[in-house]
This record gives C-alpha cells, sequence and structure tokens, in this order.
C-alpha cells in the first residue's frame, strides 16, 4: 500500500515542473509524429455517419464560435469542438495507442488540448508540445500502473486525466489547482467495456464524453472550486474503483522519459489487438504464397487481453464497431484483399459470404501470458489444407515502438487519411499539415494547424 499522497504528490510535481527545454529531440520529434498521425484519423473520422448528427445534437449544448471541427471548419464552442474531434480520432479504432498502459492517450489529450489553445488564442507550439507531453506521461502512468482486467473504458478515463494535466502545465498552474482540477476531473469520469463488448458506438462516444470533462475541471479550477484532494490513492479514488490492483511503483519513474515516444502506430483501422493477426497472417501468405482456399485454419496464440477485446464471431449483422473487434472478420478481410481499408468495414463487406467464411476458419486462442494487460508476444499459426503447419512468432507487432512504422509509411497513412473523410482533403492542404506538424514547436499560434485542416467548402 502506497503513503495516501505520495502518488499523488509525485504525479503533480511532475505536471507543474515539466518545461519544453526538458524534453528530448526524440520526445519532440514523436509528439510531431503522433499529433500528425492523430489529425488525419479524426479527418478520416469525418466520414462516419454519425458526425453530423452528434454536431447538430451538440448545437443544444451552446452557442459560440470559439473553435472548429476539423475538417468542416463548423464553429463551434470549445467543449463541443473537443468532444466532436475526440469522437473522430477513435471513431474507427485508427488512432495511436500505449500498449502497456492499453490507452489511447492522443484522442482525448490532443482533441481537448487543441480545442484548449484555439478557444485562448496565441498559444505556440513549444507549450503546446510540452502540455502533450505531460498529458501522455500522466494517462499512460496511471494506465501502466493498472494490473487487473481492463472492466472501465481506460483510454477514456485515463485520457482525461491527462487531458487536464497537460492543459495544467501549459496554465503554469500551482500544485493546489492542479490537484483540485485533477480532483474535478476525476468526479466526472466515465466509460465501461461494456460498450467494447457490444460493439456500440458509445465506445468512441466516451472519448468525447471524457474530452468535456477535462475542460470543465479547469474550467472550475481556475476560478477556485476545489475538487477532491485524494482523486488517485483516497478510499474512493480512482485505484480504489477502477484499477484496484496497481503497482504504486510506476509512479517514482514519472519524467524520467517520454512516454510519447512509447506510443505504437495503428497501421490498419481497426483495434490495436486485431494487428497481431493481420501482421502475422499477411507476412506468411507473402513468405509462402498460399491462397485463401488452401487455409484449413489460422491460429492466433496471443496474451489473455487480446482474446477479451478481439474473440469474437464474425456474422451478418455485425455493426461496424463490432467488426473493428472482430480478429477473424479483420484478418480474413486482410488475407482476401491484401489490406484492411475504412470502407472494408461499410455495410456491404460486412456481409459478404467470402468474408464471413474465411473468417469462420480464424480462432483467437489464449496463451500462457501471465499479464493481463499485455497485448504481446504473439504467435500467428497457419494451418493449410493437407495438413501443413506454418507458424511466425511476433515479439513485437508492426507499428509498436520495437518495430516502428517508417517515415514514408506513416507518411502515407496520413494521406490516406486525410483523404478518406467526409470530402478528400487537397493535396497541398496534406502538404501544409504536414509541414506545419513537422515544425510543431515553431507555429506561433496553435490555430495556424486548425485552420490548414478545413475541407475544401470550409476554405
Amino acid at each position: 500500500m502506497s503513503h495516501p499522497d505520495r502518488v499523488t504528490a509525485k504525479l503533480i510535481d511532475h505536471v507543474i515542473s515539466h518545461r519544453y527545454e526538458a524534453l528530448s529531440p526524440s520526445a519532440v520529434t514523436a509528439t510531431s509524429t503522433f499529433v500528425l498521425d492523430s489529425l488525419g484519423v479524426a479527418l478520416a473520422g469525418s466520414r462516419v455517419p454519425l458526425v453530423p448528427e452528434l454536431i447538430a445534437l451538440a448545437q443544444s449544448w451552446g452557442q459560440s464560435n470559439d473553435c472548429r471541427v476539423w475538417g468542416s471548419g463548423q464553429r463551434v464552442p470549445a467543449i463541443t469542438a473537443a468532444f466532436v474531434n475526440g469522437y473522430q480520432i477513435h471513431n474507427q479504432e485508427w488512432d495511436c495507442v500505449h500498449e502497456p498502459a492499453v490507452v489511447h492517450p492522443m484522442a482525448v489529450v490532443l482533441a481537448t488540448l487543441l480545442a484548449w489553445s484555439e478557444q485562448q488564442g496565441r498559444i505556440d507550439g513549444r507549450r503546446f508540445v510540452s502540455g502533450c507531453n505531460v498529458a501522455v506521461d500522466v494517462a499512460t502512468t496511471i494506465g501502466r500502473a493498472a494490473r487487473n482486467q481492463l472492466r472501465f473504458f481506460r483510454p477514456a478515463m485515463c485520457g482525461a486525466l491527462g487531458a487536464t494535466a497537460g492543459i495544467a502545465n501549459m496554465l503554469s498552474l500551482d500544485s493546489e489547482t492542479t490537484r483540485s482540477a485533477l480532483g474535478l476531473c476525476y468526479s466526472q469520469l466515465s466509460g465501461t467495456m461494456q460498450a467494447h463488448v457490444e460493439g456500440s458506438p458509445m465506445l468512441p462516444l466516451q472519448i468525447g464524453v471524457n474530452t468535456r470533462a477535462a475542460l470543465l475541471a479547469i474550467d472550475l479550477a481556475v476560478r477556485g472550486v476545489s475538487g477532491p484532494r485524494h482523486f488517485l490513492e483516497g478510499d474512493f479514488g480512482y485505484f480504489a474503483l477502477f484499477d484496484s490492483a496497481w503497482d504504486p511503483a510506476v509512479f517514482e519513474r514519472i519524467g524520467t522519459r517520454s512516454e510519447m515516444a512509447h506510443l505504437s502506430h495503428k497501421p490498419f483501422p481497426s483495434g490495436r489487438a486485431t494487428h497481431g493477426g493481420i501482421d502475422g497472417a499477411l507476412t506468411l501468405q507473402e513468405q509462402l504464397g498460399f491462397a485463401t482456399t488452401d487455409i484449413q485454419e489460422i491460429r492466433v496464440h496471443a496474451p489473455p487481453l487480446v482474446v477479451q477485446l478481439v474473440d469474437r464471431p464474425a456474422h451478418a449483422e455485425m455493426l461496424p464497431a463490432y467488426a473493428r473487434l472482430c480478429l477473424p472478420y479483420v484478418v480474413a478481410t486482410a488475407l482476401l484483399t491484401g489490406d484492411v481499408t475504412v470502407a472494408d468495414f461499410d455495410r456491404e463487406k460486412l456481409c459478404a459470404p467470402e468474408r464471413l467464411a474465411l473468417a469462420s476458419r480464424i480462432r483467437v486462442q489464449r496463451d500462457t501470458n501471465p499479464s493481463l494487460n499485455a497485448l504481446a508476444p504473439q504467435r500467428v499459426e497457419v494451418q493449410l489444407c493437407g495438413g501443413r503447419i506454418e507458424e511466425l512468432p511476433l515479439p513485437a507487432v508492426l507499428g509498436a515502438p520495437g518495430r516502428p512504422l517508417t517515415r514514408e509509411r506513416h507518411l502515407a497513412k496520413f494521406q490516406r487519411a486525410a483523404a478518406a473523410g467526409l470530402q478528400p482533403m487537397r493535396p497541398t492542404s496534406i502538404s501544409k499539415v504536414i509541414q506545419l506538424v513537422d515544425e510543431l514547436p515553431a507555429i506561433t499560434d496553435m490555430t495556424q494547424l486548425v485552420d490548414a485542416m478545413l475541407f475544401e467548402d470550409a476554405a
């Protein structure tokens, strides 16, 4: 058991003391990489039909023109922009992830910090990069401390605490105000894995809901409202209620390395837990040259978390949110088409008989890994008709820090995503966004980045 305030004090000290100058060049580069990646998947996320309905619904939450929805450029209050943009980042499961923490930190963090920056005006890139790094450090350290099975939707909840910490850093709040802000955010957290199990659209909406919690927490704290002080270690704090099996020693290392530099890309728009199956199956197909008709069965041997997250049967009535988290469907799609794209979750593809037939021959099998929060290593095994078995061990899955995407593939993903939105982004606009993000610390006003992401008819 930790001292009743030791962990919280350690976390707050990092939030209030961190400065841009302390960041290594690799941390700054990683920040640009995952800001660009997150913006790209958000632009692609504008294609999801629920987005216009959410914007229309949000009109009843208040009227102002402080901020913009990424892509369409529609002017809305900051709290609405963060909500919709956060949803757009995560609604196709294409956003980056911190694997040891099981947290998608940039979904809540980027949507919240960029909306707040646009609302404030004249927030420069160095201040923004510092805030993003603090936010990711906080979100992923809380996530890495957990040892129990994922029950609550950690990406949304840890992301909100991280976003609150990031803005506190950008505002240079003192320790007591920062503590209040984090306690106020904690008091609003929400997110359940039931939405994941059922493939409900509420899963990515939980990202949007928690952006609002972070922004409201900051607004209340700077106005002198006191939040619960022991929001992590108290009798009814985060660890008592949400992740009750946890290791306080993880917090001793906060700030000793950049967690931003330990994020994983998602090459494919599906749950990260499906990526080992895709990676291994496509690699074996390329090496051996077998046709899909040659496959008797594919077995993906993986840690318990992968089984929990993506071991579900494919069926003709599944929703897109369910299918993105269905390893048999996603791997079958990859083998039949050579890739997985956002269009593979459109209605006509989800009920394609050839995909469903192949998916029925793909299994997920739990290995002996004792960790309840590990996504790797994995092993993919292909059994061909006639009995021949070939396998491929995957110590790290493509996109992880141990097997990072090349810059060329990273940029190709952004270009592909930015062109996949409700309206395709122009090549000149794509190039401008890439250039701005490459020079992120030099930006004098973060609203310039939002300006660059407008669709053609909003430019």
